[in-house]
């Protein structure tokens, strides 16, 4: 039963009536109806679709999609829906085939049987002359060649097709080139597809999205894909290709992301790509690649992941790599990158994941005065040539002992939040670090509470010495005044000064018991009479 039926009609020529079903089952009496639109989009419905739906010759547009229908397909619908325009049955539990019947409904320029269980070979749909999205991936469809592909060139309208995760197998026909001019997006990942890219591929100028991952293709990658100018997106990773990444790619001036990971490319990354401005992912793991990654690279200020992992690159990194602002994901993990890490790091305000495992040459990591927390990796212990550390930043856990951490002094590790260490007897040992791991919130906070109190108590204190009349016991002697002259000294030099705001060092001794005269506080700045 229906539980609850929202209807809202329009009067036009035929009536028009929008069903909103929230949960329940379809009733068969829908199908006595004059409809034009039917759409029931993801409200949990379940149970069989009423073969009385498909007889309603009035209707244009059926959205039955993200519900749980179940049952199969009237092998007949397709004679008896002469005005239909777009059919949504995406995301249930339909069964059986796909009926050969649907291709009589002329007028179709959207069908989406997605993510179903549905069956058999794809039927020939070059009669869908007005087809503008078809989606058929996430089904169980199989078949050891693509000739249903080559009925789609008549389709001159077709922008969006979807044929990922099927059991289509076979090789990719080279009538791919032929498809319509509007052509935009190809999804075909996870299809088991073999052979080469072919390079009539080239020949689809408005096509933006290109995905064909997690598949068996061969060979190398064709340059014409250069020819692409509207290409935003491609994703040819978890493949066998082999030779080099083609320059060609740098014309595309649209793309943003970019994934050949997970194959067997070699050479170099080609230089021009880093002029490619548009770019904001870019993973080339699990590859061959070698050489030095080009200076040009570190221009691509508005990369947001990089993955260069498991490669054979190697040099040094230079301090360029400061260029990447917004970058939030790096991974260097297994290279043979050598030299320091360079301090340009630091600025990286919104990197969440950085991973330079397994790069043994590297000879220098400072990653003091950060924001670093949770745990030392105990993988580091590895590097052979490595210098320096992390000193103030939010770091715990055990210090490692291995490799040249046994070497390093404590100052590498100061100013930390709950670092231990049964050697180190700077740190407290295992059995003292819980207490100090529960206070580190409060120490966090004081952090950050106590420079503008201490800031605002300064301020009013020194006024009022300033002010209270000066006793003439006190008052110089000779004709010569005293002139005072004013500094302005900035938030940073007060903290330097102070080591942080150490208690030690405020209200009478360290930098601010030698200061006399006023201090006054606006904002950033502080005025400090000397």
């Amino acid at each position: 039963m229906i539980r609850q039926t929202l209807v809202h009609q329009r009067k036009t020529k035929k009536q028009k009536l929008m069903g909103y079903i929230v949960a329940g089952e379809l009733p068969a009496e829908l199908g006595n109806l004059n409809l034009v639109a039917f759409n029931v989009h993801r409200n949990g419905l379940s149970g069989s679709i009423p073969f009385s739906m498909f007889n309603i010759s009035t209707l244009e547009i059926i959205d039955m999609g993200g519900n749980y229908f179940s049952g199969y397909l009237p092998s007949m619908m397709g004679f008896s829906l002469p005005n239909l325009q777009e059919l949504y049955l995406g995301i249930n539990r339909l069964s059986g085939v796909i009926p050969s019947s649907i291709t009589n409904a002329s007028k179709l320029t959207a069908l989406d049987t997605g993510t179903n269980f549905l069956t058999g070979t794809i039927p020939n749909f070059g009669s869908l002359r007005l087809l503008q999205i078809f989606s058929i991936g996430g089904n169980n469809l199989i078949g050891d060649s693509w000739r249903f592909f080559s009925s789609l060139t008549n389709c001159r309208y077709l922008k969006f097709l979807v044929v990922s995760e099927t059991k289509l197998s076979g090789v990719l026909p080279a009538s791919i080139g032929n498809l319509s001019a509007s052509f935009q997006r190809f999804s075909a990942f996870g299809c088991n597809i073999k052979g080469a890219i072919p390079a009539e591929i080239g020949n689809l100028s408005s096509l933006e999205y290109l995905l064909l991952d997690s598949n068996q293709l061969t060979g190398f990658i064709p340059s014409t894909i250069g020819k692409l100018k509207s290409l935003q997106r491609i994703d040819i990773s978890i493949n066998k290709l082999e030779g080099y990444i083609p320059a060609e790619l740098c014309q595309l001036s649209n793309l943003g992301d970019m994934d050949v990971s997970d194959n067997m490319v070699n050479g170099s990354i080609p230089v021009c790509l880093g002029e490619l401005k548009s770019l904001r992912n870019v993973h080339l793991g699990f590859n061959k690649l070698e050489s030095t990654v080009p200076l040009k690279f570190w221009n691509l200020t508005d990369l947001l992941r990089l993955n260069l992992s498991h490669n054979s690159l190697s040099g040094n990194l230079p301090s360029e790599i400061g260029n990447l602002n917004v970058i939030v994901d790096i991974d260097f993990s297994w290279n043979q990158f050598s030299g320091n890490i360079p301090s340009s790091v630091g600025k990286f305000q919104s990197l969440v994941s950085l991973s330079f495992a397994h790069i043994i040459n590297l000879q220098s990591l400072n990653l003091s005065f950060n924001d670093f927390s949770g745990l030392i990796p105990k993988s580091l212990e590895e590097l052979k040539y490595l210098e320096h550390y992390v000193s103030h930043n939010r770091l715990e856990g055990e210090i490692p002992i291995g490799g040249h951490f046994a070497k390093f002094t404590a100052q590498s590790f100061m100013q930390n939040y709950a670092l231990y260490s049964e050697t180190r007897q700077q740190f407290p040992p295992c059995g003292k670090v819980h207490k100090r791991s529960r206070s580190k919130n409060v120490v966090s906070l004081m952090k950050y509470i106590l420079p503008p109190i201490i800031t605002v108590i300064l301020a009013v204190t020194i006024l009022l010495i300033v002010r209270q009349p000066k006793s003439k016991k006190y008052a110089p002697q000779s004709g010569i005044s005293l002139h005072l002259a004013w500094r302005r000294i900035s938030y940073r030099e007060l903290e330097e000064a102070t080591n942080a705001f150490v208690e030690s060092n405020i209200l009478g001794s360290g930098s601010f018991g030698s200061v006399y005269g006023g201090i006054l506080s606006d904002g950033l700045n502080v005025a400090v009479k000397v």
